[in-house]
């Protein structure tokens, strides 16, 4: 029997020493005493694990390819794809009907904060109809624009979409999107009219609206009020109907694709997989085609929304995959599994995500460097869309240049970051990638390319050394009430934009696409196009490449001194515009010193903006 024979303090944690009996005394044992709120925890996790232990493992050889539907619900912004997940999911049984689920799915504390989707998330439900039991793999996707990357990946695992309308706002520009994404993955499109139960609402409207925009019969929507549980019964009737089962051979060899992964430090990578062929149970050895290594099967199972294991998963069915991957770099989203002595043809994967924006961030305290590149990979892993370059600065020392999709994806980066990984860290100003035709020989056989691109202001090439600067450029679409249709125009031509197209969709609603530089609409574009619509218009974009551009590089500077973190490239034209409002901003941010401090906006050897911060001194 050990008994407690001292107590005391160790590292700041509360130490006690066990011993056998007083014979015993010289064999001790020390072990760490965890706090009440600790061991709670520890009793809840043991009572937890234990049940999922006992837990029968679901035999999953018992739905044949012809009864499993794979889908995915997509939507814009707030149409309301959460709730009717929340509600397919009571609906099969898969969680008990309470007031309290809200967001199931969104497991994140930023999603839950913003009430926003972030992360693609997947679901496996069990319906019964007429006698046959089915297995409906669902993905519920984000509707921003910067996270388009997480569908297209979530598409490849579908065979159908749900496509989600709010019967308020009718179709917007993420649902134009969204619809052509599934529409090119040549995926069963069944159109959801929700919030029928809003005072506004008119359906009739919004089903001539997809009607005249995605050609698709007003006879084949359904609609649904998904908060009041109104009509969801028919939506999984459809689902069955309309989406055909997955078109995979149970006997061919094993081919997995990887469609997202997240990172777990105890049991290494997590990787969601969907099975196109064979069969995969735990004991499998496997191989990644992407990095040749052979991995042992630990764990495979179901999302049911948690997780489930099984014995095995077959061709046509979603789950997750557990087998020892404990190097970030090994999880490779689009990869495909298969066994050793069977290769197959690796599965086309996915086309790498494009950054549209980049910045640089660098730790607080440079001594946190190596705590925060552990924390910048592992996220990486769950978000594949970031890309990571290595990056110094003079004044903020080591860190990286990240490229993200857009402004909200960087925030909620950067959010992640302090919530999961208690990482606090400093954001420079967001650019955009530029390019440049280089025009000396010497300088090509340098670069060994004579197209560059710049993701760093400071490196931007002088005019001297290149024949053309390029600037990225997007192609937009607006849907906005026709009454703000005049504003919307000179709020776009003022950022240099060029119109390409205009349609009203229905009596009161129209349909622009301009042709934007990314730079014009990166920061506040967004901000700007919502506070004259009064919240009504919306906005979506895609890439369009690259156009010509008369750009220059601006330096700032602090009494002579050239602050490198501050540079910023610019069209010549706004120039002075944007050169005089950074130099404002800096003399109301910076801290008042006892002397003069003249802040200056500089292209080249001319100052083209000034503002000199005066020293105010006490009264005596």
């Amino acid at each position: 029997m050990w008994t407690p024979v001292g107590r005391g303090r160790w590292h700041g944690r509360a130490l006690t020493v066990w011993a056998t009996s007083a014979a015993h005394r010289g064999r001790l044992e020390p072990r760490l005493t965890p706090s009440r709120g600790a061991a709670a925890k520890s009793r809840t996790a043991d009572r937890l694990y234990s049940s999922a232990d006992r837990k029968e493992k679901i035999d999953m050889s018992r739905f044949s390819v012809e009864n499993i539907r794979n889908f995915s619900i997509i939507a814009h912004v707030d149409h309301g794809k959460s709730t009717l997940a929340d509600r397919l999911l009571e609906l099969t049984g898969t969680i008990d009907k309470t007031k309290n689920n809200k967001q199931v799915l969104d497991k994140l504390q930023v999603e839950r904060e913003r009430g926003i989707t972030v992360k693609a998330q997947t679901a496996s439900l069990f319906y019964n109809c007429e006698g046959k039991q089915y297995l409906l793999n669902l993905i519920d996707t984000p509707g921003h624009v910067d996270f388009s990357y997480e569908v297209s990946r979530s598409l490849s695992a579908c065979q159908g979409v749900l496509l989600v309308v709010d019967a308020n706002e009718g179709i917007q520009a993420q649902t134009v999107a969204n619809f052509f994404l599934a529409f090119e993955a040549q995926l069963s499109v069944i159109p959801v009219i929700n919030k029928i139960d809003l005072k506004n609402a008119d359906p009739a409207r919004v089903e001539k609206q997809i009607e005249k925009v995605f050609d698709i019969p007003s006879d084949e929507c359904i609609k649904i009020s998904a908060k009041l549980g109104t009509n969801v019964e028919r939506v999984l009737q459809a689902v069955i109907e309309r989406i055909p089962p997955p078109k995979v051979h149970r006997k061919n060899p094993l081919k997995a694709l990887v469609f997202d992964s997240t990172f777990d430090q105890y049991r290494g990578v997590i990787a969601n997989v969907a099975l196109f062929d064979g069969v995969v149970s735990k004991g499998d050895k496997i191989i990644s085609a992407h990095t040749k290594k052979t991995y042992e099967v630990n764990e495979v199972g179901v999302l049911n929304p948690n997780e489930q294991p099984t014995h095995k998963l077959y061709a046509g069915q979603v789950g997750y995959l557990i087998a020892g991957m404990k190097d970030v770099t090994e999880a490779q989203i689009g990869d495909t599994l298969y066994l050793p002595k069977q290769p197959v043809e690796p599965l086309p994967g996915f086309k790498s995500a494009k950054p549209m924006v980049f910045a640089g961030m660098y730790p607080i305290d440079q001594s946190e460097y190596n705590n925060l590149k552990s924390a910048v990979e592992k996220l990486t892993i769950n978000d594949s869309s970031v890309t990571v370059h290595r990056d110094s600065s003079l004044a903020l020392g080591a860190g990286w240049r990240l490229g993200f999709l857009g402004l909200l994806h960087m925030e909620v980066f950067n959010q992640r970051l302090e919530q999961e990984y208690n990482a606090s860290v400093i954001l420079t100003t967001p650019t955009v990638p530029y390019k440049a035709v280089l025009s000396s020989a010497k300088l090509i056989k340098e670069y060994r390319e004579k197209e560059i691109t710049i993701i760093n202001p400071a490196q931007f090439p002088d005019k001297s050394k290149v024949t053309e600067y390029l600037e990225p450029v997007i192609l937009g679409t607006i849907i906005t009430p026709d009454e703000y249709t005049g504003k919307v125009m000179m709020l776009c031509q003022a950022r240099r934009a060029v119109q390409k197209n205009m349609m009203y969709i229905d009596q009161n609603r129209v349909m622009l696409k301009y042709l934007f530089p990314l730079n014009e609409i990166v920061v506040d574009f967004y901000d700007s196009l919502k506070s004259l619509s009064s919240g009504y218009a919306s906005f979506d974009y895609e890439d369009a490449g690259y156009q010509t551009a008369d750009l220059v590089k601006m330096d700032i500077l602090l009494n002579g001194n050239l602050v490198e973190e501050l540079v910023t490239i610019v069209h010549k034209d706004k120039a002075h515009t944007v050169g005089k409002a950074i130099c404002e901003r800096l003399k109301d941010s910076l801290p008042r010193q006892l002397f003069e401090i003249a802040i200056q906006a500089a292209i080249g050897s001319k100052i083209i903006a000034r503002e000199t911060m005066v020293v105010i001194l006490p009264e005596k």
